[in-house]
């Protein structure tokens, strides 16, 4: 007994089911042989909605790539780093620059009180860089960055070294003339040689090559190491200014794995403030420097781009909608005595309305697919022809489905409804 409606319910359920896939199955079959019957009419129709998706998601795919690239970059820079320096990377409203420009550059001595006195930090590390030319027999390579660094300063700039080894602690302090090249540098001096044990030029001064840093690509912030030659810090005094800013001087600090960058930060502000004797009202005259403040700008950037996207597409969207929505007036015009057959013979309103509604859905939807395509061999084009990584996401192409969908219910909504309503007498009398 209990069985009964059970089974009854479930033959029921079953029958829904069919009717609603035969119901959208023949819907799907009047609604492709009205778009293929009028060529013309949906071209330019789909042109519309393919103009709009394509503005639309072109802009969030480059911007999406954008974001990714530069994150990755700024990644690269450690999240649990901070820069000293004299220059702040963001300034309030009417900042006071003369004072930025009176602050003394971080020096070297100062690294070595920090390593002394701090409890904080995991590492510590100087870095000054100027452009020079580096030789090598009768083969240069001119604006070459040259980077002078302290010995740990790998623990806090991740790169690999795909040959050879990196500086010893002796080396570093000593001021050995040794030298790391980028992959840029080797592929410039030693096209065809192994750079290993080889002396370059730089200023110069001879520096033999103990190291081959592993190609890394051109990154968006800049700072990539390929085109880069690192020697010991003391080595490179020797012809490296550390009282000019052009050789832009860093201290880099990384807090150890329990410390808070807001830890780090206030036990550095006291340890320099001892080290540069400021008195206890005088104001800092250093900069701390986080990757969090690079992040929050370019958020801001995004976002604004990402909003001016929605804006531009959205016009051609707004067109290609009323384009769809005229197309569909005028197909429902020319199908009336149709609508009035298919009611003589039963055909329910929401099978009319569905059968239209499908219509309009599927001219939106293949213009939105056409515009991913070509944003898909777009892309694939530029992925070669730019240093950078340009994809079309998965969550691109939901949007990009989902906004066409739309677009189609709205735009064949009023026209599909209007086609449900007629009369079947007075429309078959239509001619």
């Amino acid at each position: 007994m209990i069985l009964r409606p059970i089974k009854k319910f479930s033959a029921t359920f079953k029958t829904c089911k069919a009717m609603v896939f035969l119901l959208f199955k023949e819907s799907v079959r009047f609604a492709w042989q009205a778009l293929v019957g009028n060529k013309l009419r949906s071209f330019l129709s789909l042109l519309g909605i393919t103009i709009g998706i394509f503005a639309i998601i072109l802009v969030f795919t480059i911007v999406d790539s954008l974001e990714s690239n530069i994150r990755s970059s700024i990644q690269s820079l450690g999240n649990n780093v901070i820069y000293v320096q004299k220059w702040p990377w963001s300034f309030g409203e009417n900042y006071p620059w003369w004072k930025y420009m009176n602050r003394p550059l971080p020096q070297y001595e100062e690294l070595e009180d920090l390593i002394k006195r701090s409890k904080t930090t995991e590492a510590l590390a100087y870095r000054m860089g100027v452009r020079k030319v580096v030789k090598f027999q009768s083969n240069s390579i001119e604006n070459c960055v040259i980077g002078g660094i302290s010995h740990e300063f790998f623990k806090i700039k991740n790169f690999e070294i795909s040959d050879g080894r990196y500086f010893t602690l002796s080396e570093a302090e000593g001021g050995y003339q040794v030298a790391l090249i980028g992959d840029k540098i080797k592929e410039g001096l030693f096209p065809n040689t192994d750079p290993l044990g080889k002396q370059i030029k730089i200023s110069g001064f001879k520096a033999t090559v103990i190291g081959v840093i592993k190609k890394e690509g051109e990154s968006m912030l800049g700072g990539s190491m390929d085109n880069q030659v690192l020697i010991p810090f003391n080595f490179g005094r020797k012809f490296m200014d550390t009282r000019s800013e052009n050789s832009d001087p860093i201290i880099f600090a990384k807090a150890k794995p329990n410390i808070t960058n807001v830890e780090m930060a206030d036990e550095l502000t006291g340890l320099l403030r001892s080290v540069r004797r400021l008195k206890p009202a005088a104001e800092d005259n250093f900069a701390l420097n986080e990757t969090s403040l690079l992040s929050k700008g370019f958020d801001m950037l995004f976002d604004i781009i990402g909003k001016a996207g929605w804006i531009i597409g959205g016009f051609s969207i707004l067109v290609g909608g009323f384009g769809i929505a005229n197309i569909m007036f005028v197909s429902v015009r020319e199908r009336t005595n149709i609508i009035g057959i298919q009611k003589s013979l039963g055909a329910k309103n929401h099978f009319i309305l569905i059968q239209f509604l499908t219509e309009s859905i599927l001219l939106s939807l293949f213009g939105g697919i056409i515009g991913l395509l070509l944003i898909y061999l777009l892309t694939f084009g530029a992925s070669g022809a730019i240093d950078m990584e340009i994809t079309l996401t998965a969550t691109n192409i939901f949007l990009g489905l989902t906004v066409s969908v739309l677009i189609g219910v709205i735009s064949g909504f009023v026209p599909a409804y209007g086609a449900s309503q007629l009369d079947p007498v007075e429309a078959i009398r239509t001619t």
